[in-house]
This record gives C-alpha cells, structure tokens and sequence, in this order.
C-alpha cells in the first residue's frame, strides 16, 4: 500500500511533485477565478489550463517559491486523503508549464 511519503522527494523529469519542493506560478501565468476554480493562461506557450477546484487554486497561489508543497498544503488545509490527487494535479500543472521549480 502506498503512503504519503510515497510521494516526498525531489522532482523528477515526469513532472512527479513532491511534498518537499518548492514551486511558483510561473511569472508568464495568469490565474482569472471562476466559479469551479480557475484558469491559468500562460502568455508564453498559449497553453489554457483548468484549475477545477477552488482548494487547488488556494494551493497554487500559495506555491511563491519559499513555502514548500507540503507547507502550502497545510496552510490551504487540504486534508491528507486528498494530497495524492492535489499532488497529481500539481505535475499536471508542472509538465504544461504553469508552475516552475523555485
């Protein structure tokens, strides 16, 4: 069975988001709130991406490069059972290029 510590470590090339990196909206992104969440735009690649849930944008905009993932989680309150999914979404979000490695 896998656990949460599964899931600590640094990044790897995959775009894999661990609890103990630090990360940042990528300065070309733009984050406009909706009523699901939000959508980041990024004015480098053109690339639209889907924040689905307003937990995940709290969780993005707490990612300023000094706080790390798990620190942002706390502060978001994102209960443990969903930090795998959050996690997910975060390498999602890594591969397109919304967030960047601070």
């Amino acid at each position: 069975m896998s656990t949460e510590a599964d899931a600590v470590g640094a990044a790897d090339d995959r775009g894999a988001v661990g609890l103990d990196d630090r990360y940042r909206l990528h300065p070309s992104v733009s984050l406009r709130p909706e009523r699901f969440g939000a959508l980041a735009y990024s004015f480098d690649t053109r690339k639209l991406s889907f924040l689905k849930h307003p937990d995940l944008v709290r969780v993005v905009e707490l990612l300023d490069g000094e706080r790390t993932v798990r620190e942002a989680f706390d502060a978001a309150g994102v209960d443990d059972r969903r930090r795998r999914s959050f996690l997910s979404a975060l390498g999602t979000l890594r591969r397109s290029e919304m967030i960047d490695a601070a």
